[in-house]
């Protein structure tokens, strides 16, 4: 097909124009399936038993792990004068047993009459007194149960097949576009009809092992696709090593899942994860090489990479696997310190992006589990003032905030790639110049810092803004499964990871766009490097833990625990 069109100027010409309003049809046709399956999450989860109230009526248990209180964010809400904030946790542990834990509450706990000094087991039947409140845990009805199972059939994930063959066209044209456009770009083209390979073998193949939930991995690929097209127009010679790049994170994403289907081995390994961690920014401290003003890169002959993308995973696990049991005070305290580290060392880096990341990401943790506004408002006044400090002392991050809101006035200095970017994204008008025909692929970090303008550019705006809107798709899809999560774990990483890709993703679009500092940050599955697209396929294994749909995930597996003596309070619906 390209040499006949090569052959023919007009009829060329007459497939570049036509290409470039196909292009932002076919996004749409790609995204608005797999943005509906994840925005209708169901918003009723799981139940696992019941407590039954004395005057009537009961409150479903709808979690492995919940805290009863009169705290607002408590999971079973109790909004008495004689119940504390946080009075009891009330915990599913391995083959359905359940336990209660008294948490220094005032009025004390009791199971049976038997005043509760630590933890106790509860059996369906027994009676569990809060602060004066007796409650009698039960099982869910057959009725009921009949009634969750015929619900959760009705909702199933959407088929990705129609958005699946659409992208597949978007790659091929993709890559038709590119072959005819020059020579220049060698053989790099084929990394986009290799893609939709690799794509079509993990779909068919997860198929066929019963998951029916793509909407994720739809979503990551044309981000992947998008993020293959800008490295052929900016660095053809990489092409290749970022097409092994996406195969490595489709890898890490599965290698992580499958790790993330057993919870006895989350916490066991919480400490080894917050130690890698720590480990890596550390290494990166030592011996790590400075590129654009951080010294956060780590070379090793002609391989380069960023341990600081992998230590975001280790980060998040470590930190949603010990504010999982945020009850136990100190395991807060653990995770502040362990923040603590990461910013010093990013810092000592001169690594302010991803501090602002790491920091961020503390935030939405901590909120989660603790609904202590005013204690991380503190701590946020603390950060902010320590970082009035950096500047202080890291001259090149002061540069940045300097021109912060006024690039075009040191259009040659300091706003140099801003202006530029700008500029660019402002001559690719709503559907773009076409794959390869942009400038700003020669302005410096055009593909990484820069790629926001450089989508705008050779892609059009459209697809620039859709791009973002995969990300806020994501994050939307963490937070409405956080009020119907199975577990805390699954459901802290994913708010995590979806926020932490929102932040990302701002701090690269505003960056380049003049509305935020500059702070040198990628653009999640799109921006150009092995680390960060390892990285990213990474975190989508958090939002896929988070995924209770049925059959829907890879990473979360079939409850086949046995009921606790008495009834089915564990029978999953």
């Amino acid at each position: 097909m390209a040499q006949l069109l090569g052959a023919h100027p007009q009829i060329e010409g007459w497939f570049f124009t036509l290409v470039r309003f196909v292009f932002p049809l076919l996004a749409l046709l790609i995204l608005i399936r797999a943005i509906r399956g994840l925005l209708r999450v169901p918003r009723a989860g799981e139940r696992w038993g019941q407590l039954a109230l004395p005057g009537g009526g009961s409150i479903p248990i709808t979690r492995w792990e919940n805290i009863l209180g009169r705290a607002p964010l408590a999971d079973i809400r109790l909004d008495l004068p004689t119940v504390s904030r946080q009075h009891a946790a009330l915990i599913r542990e391995g083959k359905g047993q359940w336990r209660v834990e008294d948490l220094g509450s005032k009025g004390g706990t009791k199971v049976n009459g038997k005043p509760v000094s630590g933890s106790a087991p509860l059996q369906v039947g027994d009676t569990l007194w809060v602060g004066g409140v007796e409650l009698l845990f039960l099982p869910l009805s057959q009725e009921e149960e009949e009634h969750l199972a015929a619900r959760r059939r009705m909702e199933q994930p959407l088929p990705m097949w129609p958005s699946l063959i659409w992208l597949t066209l978007f790659q091929l044209l993709a890559a038709v576009q590119f072959f005819l456009k020059s020579e220049e770009e060698g053989w790099a083209p084929l990394v986009l009809p290799a893609l939709s390979v690799v794509m079509w073998i993990y779909f068919l193949v997860m198929r066929g092992a019963g998951a029916r939930g793509f909407e994720m991995e739809t979503i990551a690929f044309f981000l992947s696709t998008l993020s293959l097209a800008v490295t052929i127009s900016s660095a053809p010679g990489a092409a290749v090593k970022q097409l092994i790049a996406v195969v490595l994170g489709l890898l890490f994403m599965l290698a992580l899942g499958i790790f993330m289907r057993d919870p006895s081995r989350i916490q066991k390994m919480r400490w080894l994860m917050a130690a890698m961690a720590v480990g890596l920014l550390s290494v990166t401290l030592v011996i790590g090489k400075t590129k654009f003003g951080a010294s956060n890169w780590i070379i090793l002959g002609p391989l380069s990479f960023q341990p600081s993308e992998v230590a975001k995973i280790f980060y998040i696990f470590a930190g949603a696997a010990s504010l999982e049991r945020l009850f136990h005070k100190r395991n807060l305290g653990l995770f502040m310190v362990l923040t603590g580290v990461c910013l010093l060392c990013l810092a000592l880096m001169s690594d302010f992006g991803t501090a602002c990341i790491f920091f961020a990401t503390f935030l939405v943790i901590a909120y989660l589990r603790s609904g202590d506004f005013a204690t991380l408002s503190l701590i946020t006044g603390g950060a902010a003032f320590a970082g009035l400090l950096v500047l202080q002392f890291k001259p090149y991050i002061f540069q940045r905030f300097a021109s912060w809101g006024h690039a075009w006035e040191a259009a040659s200095t300091t706003g140099y790639q801003q202006t530029r970017a700008m500029s660019a994204a402002a001559s690719g008008g709503l559907v773009g110049m076409g794959g390869g025909n942009g400038w700003l692929h020669r302005i410096g970090a055009a593909d990484t810092d820069l790629v926001f303008g450089m989508l705008c550019e050779e892609w059009g705006l459209i697809i620039a803004v859709l791009a973002v809107l995969s990300i806020v798709t994501l994050a939307v899809f963490a937070a409405r499964v956080c009020g119907v999560g199975r577990s805390a774990f699954p459901t802290i990483a994913a708010c995590a990871a979806g926020s932490l890709l929102v932040v990302q993703t701002c701090l690269n679009v505003f960056g380049a766009m003049d509305l935020l500092p500059l702070t040198g940050v990628t653009f999640p599955f799109v921006s150009n490097g092995g680390s960060a697209m390892i990285a990213s396929w990474g975190l989508l294994a958090f939002l896929k833990g988070a995924d209770t749909r049925e059959r829907s995930s890879f990473v979360v597996g079939k409850d086949r625990a046995e009921k606790p003596k008495g009834g089915g309070a564990d029978e999953k619906a």
